[in-house]
């Protein structure tokens, strides 16, 4: 009973750390739960078990905060409901072996609970990168609700995550001990954490004659999205959107709004040129090309001709394609998120679109929103970002909220304005500094003309990347193989 009871605070501290991301956003729910794992597997002497502990911690988390996985197997219940719980658990469990490795290793490598922390945090940075990657949830997000969220400018999310993690070691140690000096010393950690992501918050955005920008939100709920009674009522209500006057400079629609592909749509292209009177248009549209198909964004110019084309580059796995796809479609497992039987194929990699007066855009589509790598690998600095996406996949879930805080990041990361249309939300201005200027709630047709903020100076992060974060964890951790082969055995 006293081996099982440590597991299961271990499962439900994870649970209340994940309280920390939306909507919750519990910061300090969060903080606490990540104090009280420390003080856990400080507990367990031997590796296997501060393992379990890591497992089972990252099993809480991952199970609650990607909770809205369940929701895409809804859309056609009849074929794909029976996969959803083997989904969740596979997800959680797998995505929990990070963490466990990260307890384990670190444990290995030294009692004290510094070593898991740089661990931990080299496993995050590791999780963003491996089979193609999944940063959704990182640590470091827990403060994405606060000021200290501005960290993002100069330490990027793998930084924030490093410090954070330190931190909440150094809490656990210094109540462990009851030093007076290494309490005013976390104190003093966590009011630098704070005051200087207050620092860092620029002032306002002036938006005086800034170019404004309309964002369309149809609100196609999926099951019905693609169902040929119910097109043309979505199809005709972005169209509406985009007639109503005064008009803007530049109209967004979400995701795979046009429900042709691209070399079928000059038809539809042409209603919505008539609708935009001049004013240019961005759309998602699915288009084929030598027996592949690709999820697109096209540019539309005045007389509804596309004149500039992005394929997303970074795909959703088991959702546009599916790894090992010849083996699952003999059970008849196909990509969720992909129309085409065989998914999506890959674009060539981050581009930039040309927006005249308004500036260089970094288009997004997406799941792309959610790779910080991604969005600092542009071939040249934008002026915002633009980002599209089908969030309606994930109902009214956690997913859409999420989604949207991570792409929120990207902003503050990069210094730039975000420009996102989601087909079922939500759709909204953010500035460089993440504040939502405008916005659509989740679940609700409409559109907005906002003004597009000015772009800051280029920020520490979108010139550096993330690679300050790994020289100090190769530095963290190389130091800890150091001490450990100098302690005696």
């Amino acid at each position: 009973m006293v081996k099982v009871l440590p597991r299961l605070a271990a499962f439900g501290l994870g649970c209340l750390f994940a309280l920390g991301q939306p909507p919750f956003d519990l910061w300090w729910v969060a903080v606490a739960a990540l104090v009280a794992v420390f003080w856990l597997v400080d507990r367990e002497a031997i590796a296997a078990r501060a393992g379990w502990i890591g497992w089972l911690f990252g099993t809480g988390y991952f199970a609650i905060s990607l909770h809205w996985i369940l929701e895409p197997f809804q859309v056609d219940a009849a074929a794909t409901g029976w996969m959803a719980p083997f989904a969740l658990a596979g997800i959680a469990g797998g995505l929990s072996l990070f963490w466990a490795g990260a307890f384990w290793i670190g444990r290995r490598l030294s009692p004290t609970p510094f070593a898991i922390a740089v661990v931990w945090a080299t496993v995050e940075l590791a999780r963003a990168y491996v089979l193609t990657g999944f940063p959704w949830g990182l640590l470091g997000y827990l403060w994405s609700s606060t000021p200290v969220a501005q960290w993002h400018t100069v330490l990027g999310p793998h930084g924030v995550t490093l410090i954070t993690v330190l931190l909440a070691a150094l809490t656990m140690t210094a109540l462990k001990s009851n030093s007076l000096v290494r309490g005013l010393v976390t104190v003093a950690g966590f009011l630098a954490l704070w005051i200087g992501g207050v620092l860092l918050t620029p002032h306002a955005s002036d938006v005086d004659n800034r170019p404004v920008v309309r964002l369309i939100q149809p609100n196609a709920p999926q099951h019905q999205k693609w169902d040929p009674a119910h097109i043309p009522t979505f199809f005709t209500r972005q169209v509406d959107f985009t007639a109503q006057l005064p008009s803007p400079d530049l109209i967004v629609w979400p995701e795979t709004a046009v429900p042709n592909l691209l070399h079928n749509a000059g038809p539809a292209f042409e209603v919505i040129a008539d609708a935009a009177q001049g004013v240019p248009v961005v759309l998602g549209i699915q288009r084929e090309e030598e027996g592949r198909y690709y999820n697109s964004l096209v540019t539309l110019d005045a007389t509804g001709v596309p004149d500039q084309v992005y394929d997303k580059h970074h795909l959703v796995p088991f959702g546009e394609y599916m790894p090992a796809a010849g083996l699952f479609a003999k059970f008849n497992i196909l990509g969720l998120a992909a129309r085409a039987e065989a998914g999506y194929s890959s674009g060539p990699g981050p581009q930039t679109l040309d927006f005249g007066a308004l500036g260089i855009a970094l288009p997004l589509i997406c799941y792309e929103a959610v790779f910080p790598q991604d969005v600092n690998g542009a071939p040249l600095r934008p002026d915002f970002l633009l980002h599209l996406t089908n969030d309606a996949w994930f109902g009214t879930s956690a997913g859409p909220q999420q989604h949207l805080q991570q792409a929120r990041l990207r902003a503050i990361e990069q210094g730039v304005p975000l420009v996102r249309s989601a087909n079922t939300g939500i759709s909204a201005m953010i500035d460089p500094a993440g504040r939502m200027l405008e916005a659509i709630p989740l679940g609700r047709a409409g559109f907005v003309d906002v003004p597009l903020p000015a772009p800051r100076p280029p920020t520490i992060y979108s010139i550096t990347g993330d690679t300050p974060a790994i020289l100090a964890l190769v530095a963290a951790f190389a130091a800890l193989v150091a001490v450990k082969r100098r302690r005696p055995h």
